[in-house]
């Protein structure tokens, strides 16, 4: 209940304890102003004895206290206080003053809608009679205005009634609306408070797992420039030491030397988190064709780079993740697959970008393939998890003797 209503409810209070003493006052003040409607000292005796019960009767019912409800005590007092109040009008008509506090409390104090409306109407026959001119009545004129105010009495009664329904249920709704607003408001309040609990708990885990994304991406980096390149720095040296003569010997140490600064680049890049040494200046298209090229050279294996489709200028990290993929391709085809010929394909498919290479050495069984190669490396599951990041996918077909088909699809995200 609000401010407002907490004093409206005190105001009627207030009406409802002091109304009926402020409305007996002020009858027993016009009836003495009226004096002559009294014929007889008997009726001024009888008058006086009644104002007086009137008064102890209504003390004996005691001042109200908030809403009561209604009971047997309520009832008897309603029924006495009748009796006095019609009294009262058939002495003098001024008295109806008194008689309409019947109006007021008639649902306070009576239990069953019949009784109340029994109740109201009693009260009704006592203010009509005293608006005809009081009782008895002495010409035919005045039962048919009886009969009129009556009527007129009960009817605005009736609208009365129907008026004070409407405000209490509306009262009744509007109180349910605020109390389900307070329900609405804790549950919204709990809802925040927990949402804020696991906002904070979201991020922790998105910290805890952006450190690892983190140590797994140095993990591939390192693998696809440093590892790589060492391997290759290995391969060379070890061409130098059985080579025939001086220039066979220096042109491996050359290319040793080319791939030692290639990776210590590569190095310094991957810390930095920047994208490849070969797509510092080039596209896609272009890296790849180089990185063939120089794989070619190196391994002696033939290989061919063709692309398809209208090539255009990709995303940084969808760029470098082709190219990482590939690097690992043709680097794991120099080390396990004995291939004489390799075809590498970049194909732009409408929305997405295909990365294929295929070659013609041992294949091998992808259901029996180790979790990790033997060296340590990540091979297929780093090119996979490559792939994944950025919403692609890898499959790869291979069977014992019949070489192997590698093929990344990625979502073709162009450069800003």
């Amino acid at each position: 209940m609000t401010a407002a209503d907490q004093q409206i409810e005190r105001r009627w209070d207030q009406v409802h304890t002091w109304g009926p003493y402020v409305l007996l006052l002020v009858s027993t003040a016009l009836a003495l102003l009226a004096g002559e409607l009294i014929t007889s000292p008997a009726e001024w005796y009888a008058c006086g004895a009644l104002v007086v019960a009137a008064l102890a009767l209504q003390l004996w019912h005691g001042p109200r206290h908030g809403r009561r409800t209604p009971s047997r005590r309520g009832t008897v007092f309603y029924v006495l206080r009748w009796a006095v109040t019609f009294s009262l009008t058939w002495i003098n008509p001024f008295f109806a003053f008194h008689a309409s506090t019947g109006y007021f409390d008639c649902d306070e104090l009576i239990a069953g809608t019949r009784r109340q409306r029994l109740g109201l109407f009693a009260t009704a026959v006592v203010i009509a009679g005293a608006q005809a001119g009081g009782l008895p009545f002495h010409r035919p004129v005045q039962w048919v205005l009886f009969g009129v105010m009556l009527t007129a009495n009960n009817a605005m009664l009736l609208v009365i009634g129907h008026l004070t329904q409407q405000e209490e249920k509306r009262s009744s709704d509007r109180a349910a609306t605020i109390a389900e607003l307070e329900r609405t408001n804790t549950a919204l309040q709990q809802a925040l408070d927990e949402n804020a609990a696991l906002h904070a708990q979201l991020l922790v885990q998105a910290r805890e797992a952006g450190v690892a994304d983190e140590r797994r991406r140095l993990a591939a980096e390192i693998h696809d420039t440093i590892a790589q390149g060492l391997t290759g720095i290995i391969a060379q040296l070890q061409v130098v030491a059985n080579a025939p003569d001086l220039d066979i010997a220096r042109t491996h140490l050359t290319r040793a030397s080319d791939l030692a600064r290639h990776s210590l680049g590569e190095a310094r890049r991957s810390v930095h988190n920047l994208a490849p040494v070969a797509l510092e200046h080039d596209g896609l298209p272009e890296a790849l064709k180089k990185t063939v090229t120089e794989w070619t050279e190196r391994t002696g294996t033939r290989a061919e780079f063709t692309v398809t489709g209208p090539a255009e200028q990709l995303h940084d990290e969808v760029s470098a993740t082709l190219l990482r993929i590939a690097q690992e391709a043709l680097s794991n085809t120099a080390r396990h697959a004995h291939a004489t010929r390799v075809g590498v394909t970049l194909t732009f498919l409408g929305d997405d970008v295909i990365l294929d290479i295929r070659d013609d050495g041992h294949g091998f069984d992808p259901l029996a393939r180790p979790e990790r190669t033997s060296t340590g490396g990540f091979g297929l599951d780093g090119m996979r998890v490559r792939a994944e990041r950025i919403a692609g996918t890898l499959t790869v077909e291979s069977e014992p003797g019949h070489g192997t088909a590698l093929s990344a699809r990625v979502p073709l995200v162009r450069h800003d």
